[in-house]
């Protein structure tokens, strides 16, 4: 059994949202096939908080996390996107947080969305709001979502704020005393180790394949999931102590 199942940027409402096959991967953790302990949903869970963006499956996957709530521990991290999530999080039965240690395997993991470190858009809404756009139309354009990854992995504004974000993160972690820290935010899967501090960051559900993020006895795992293919694995594992 894992001790937590971390995604993140799953963007209810919004028209790329791969609701489906997330509905896929709750039924899964609701029927057993996937046994944790805790759902973590690390950010930006709607896309605006307007319900009339959201379709029949959107309202399937909230159902799903009601349901959820009951079976085991659901975390929910606030992004940037989810506005006053208080609002909603009553209705599924889930804690709303801003960042979350999780324990497992005797380290400490430091679990946050990531925006707080990410000035860009504070500075620059109307570059940012542009961006969406322009990444939104890509996505549309090519459905299998290689072009708009390639675009993002060959934007310099993009690697800038990607090389912040988790150089804010790992910092942070490093004051809370965490061996590791697991982020969204960027909808880019990462794992990577700088200065004794592992940085992972679960990707997104807006793109497919989606991936996500597991920790059991202190390792985490990034995977894939596809709906009808063999969820795998997709970087190697790091295994990590607080043991000096």
């Amino acid at each position: 059994m894992f001790d937590a199942l971390i995604l993140s940027d799953i963007h209810l409402g919004s028209s790329t949202c791969q609701a489906r096959s997330l509905r896929m991967l709750l039924e899964q953790i609701a029927h057993g096939e996937i046994a944790t302990r805790r759902l973590i949903l690390n950010g930006d869970v709607f896309d605006s908080i307007d319900f009339r963006r959201l379709g029949k499956h959107h309202w399937k996957v909230l159902s799903l996390i009601r349901k959820l709530s009951d079976q085991i521990e659901i975390i929910w991290l606030c992004g940037n996107h989810d506005g006053s999530a208080d609002i909603v999080s009553h209705l599924l039965g889930v804690t709303v947080k801003d960042e979350f240690i999780l324990r497992s395997g005797g380290d400490r993991i430091l679990v946050l969305h990531g925006h707080v470190f990410d000035d860009f858009i504070d500075a620059h809404p109307v570059l940012t709001w542009l961006a969406d756009c322009a990444y939104l139309v890509l996505q549309h354009l090519d459905r299998t979502h290689t072009v708009a990854r390639l675009a993002k992995k060959g934007s310099k504004t993009f690697i800038r704020c990607a090389r912040k974000i988790r150089e804010g993160a790992i910092e942070h972690a490093r004051r809370k005393k965490c061996s590791a820290v697991c982020c969204g935010h960027t909808h880019q899967p990462l794992c990577r180790e700088e200065h004794g501090i592992a940085y992972f960051n679960s990707g997104c559900w807006t793109e497919s394949p989606s991936t996500y993020l597991t920790v059991v006895d202190g390792i985490i795992e990034l995977h894939t999931f596809e709906p009808y293919a063999v969820q795998e694995q997709v970087d190697e594992p790091v295994v990590m102590s607080m043991a000096q």
